[in-house]
């Protein structure tokens, strides 16, 4: 099992018909994900290496049966590109894009409230369940199929990175997905770890987290009160100085909140495995897990 992707999600490619969308919509379609569609406004009727191409997502839908969107959509005009899948019903959005306005996800938040599609992202590199369905930027080769460990986290090259070890302890993974960076996003830690823990094939999940406001701190205490599921937790931005943004729009440490220190502390109160040494997740992993394993 895995949770939001499997091997039966009909994708469709918001932005397909650019340069990034073509390269990553042939990545996917290569590791076996199935691309049904791709939407531009303007370019309907026109085919992507044999893909059809529509121009709205709601006759995309119609017309294929997708229920995933991945957007390449640039990023004055992404929200709406969120919105269109959003009134089209589909069951999931991963928005790939960077650099967003902070109003704008204000308004596409705002205007999922009670509605049926689940977003991953922006600035995320999207979600994968190995052998089964890429939708996003992730290497697929870097993955295990087979389970047993879910990954979630804030970093995207972060993710490859432990992935990788995972892989390399002989880990696979169930689903690992890269939740984004930014201040507003649309799957948070507490969703994706509700998920984990609903799956019976997940016997172990690794967070990864980074400085910059108090997401990690509330996923730790969910699973100190819900969850039965080893966790192994790693925090980016040790060394961050205060006050200095790190990379993405939400990691950014202020007034003595968000620090890595007050995110790891937290992790150890609630009875997180916590790596502090990148280099040593992957063997701390296999530690940690072994017992679900045997």
């Amino acid at each position: 099992m895995a949770i939001f992707i499997d091997k039966e999600t009909r994708v469709l490619v918001q932005g397909i018909t650019g340069k990034e969308g073509q390269f990553h919509t042939r990545q996917c379609q290569d590791y076996g994900t199935r691309i049904v569609a791709g939407v531009t406004p303007g370019k309907g009727g026109q085919k992507m290496d044999g893909i059809p191409v529509f121009n709205s997502v709601e006759e995309a839908c119609a017309k294929t049966g997708a229920n995933a969107t991945m957007i390449f959509v640039p990023p004055p005009f992404a929200a709406e590109a969120i919105l269109e899948a959003v009134d089209a019903d589909m069951e999931l959005a991963v928005c790939i894009t960077e650099g967003i306005p902070v109003l704008d996800m204000l308004r596409v938040k705002s205007a999922m409230a009670g509605k049926r599609t689940r977003l991953i992202g922006p600035n995320c590199p999207g979600i994968i369940t190995p052998g089964a369905c890429k939708i996003g930027i992730m290497p697929g080769s870097i993955h295990l199929a087979g389970g047993p460990v879910g990954v979630v986290s804030r970093s995207g090259t972060l993710t490859y990175e432990v992935v990788h070890q995972l892989t390399s302890q002989g880990l696979g993974q169930t689903t690992c997905l890269g939740i984004g960076g930014d201040p507003i996003n649309g799957t948070s830690f507490i969703d994706c770890l509700l998920a984990f823990q609903d799956d019976p094939e997940t016997q172990g999940v690794v967070m990864v987290g980074e400085i910059g406001g108090s997401a990690e701190e509330e996923a730790a205490a969910w699973i100190a009160a819900h969850m039965n599921k080893p966790v192994v937790g790693f925090i980016a931005g040790l060394t961050a100085p205060p006050g200095k943004r790190m990379g993405h729009a939400g990691a950014i440490v202020s007034g003595g909140r968000g620090t890595a220190a007050a995110k790891l502390a937290a992790m150890r109160e609630n009875d997180i495995h916590v790596c502090e040494n990148l280099g040593n997740l992957g063997s701390l992993c296999k530690d940690v897990f072994s017992a679900v394993l045997s």
